[in-house]
């Protein structure tokens, strides 16, 4: 007498291929994740606060200096002097879809992490808020925007 298995295998178990590793990657990883830090991580400056929690944003825009821009809008509140830069980010859906509104998030983090390398800030938070041009925008343009929303806000 023959023993056979007590249930049947599925169709599917029979489709399926065995698991086979797949060969290392030929192309270097876009960076490197040792414990060295390279030169460029060394020259980096720290990134500044973020402004996180709704109240924050809320504090700002209540009793914040406000400054348009063709390519953003600066809300701009002055704290201690003491007290380290916070920036905060937004880009609303009016701006399109979720791949708009990241490279809108995007270049304007960009611009506010080169400008404030170049003239450093304390005591005052930002929110930098989207606008339909800012993915459009010439970056150089946008850094400009940047600068001259602070020079109006009475903050560079």
């Amino acid at each position: 007498m023959a023993s056979a298995p007590a249930w049947q295998p599925s169709a599917a178990a029979e489709c399926s291929r065995p698991a086979v590793p797949r060969a290392a990657s030929a192309s270097r990883p876009d960076r490197l994740t040792g414990v060295i830090a390279t030169a460029a991580d060394l020259a980096r400056p720290p990134r500044p606060a973020r402004l996180k929690r709704r109240a924050e944003f809320l504090a700002v825009a209540a009793r914040g200096r406000k400054v348009q821009m063709p390519g953003l809008v600066l809300q701009a509140l002055a704290r201690e002097q003491a007290a380290p830069l916070r920036l905060g980010f937004t880009v609303t859906r009016k701006i399109g879809n979720a791949v708009a509104r990241n490279r809108a998030r995007r270049r304007l983090k960009e611009a506010a992490r080169l400008f404030f390398a170049e003239h450093p800030a304390a005591g005052v938070d930002l929110v930098l808020i989207g606008r339909r041009e800012t993915a459009r925008r010439e970056f150089s343009a946008l850094r400009d925007d940047l600068a001259r929303a602070l020079a109006k806000a009475r903050l560079s």
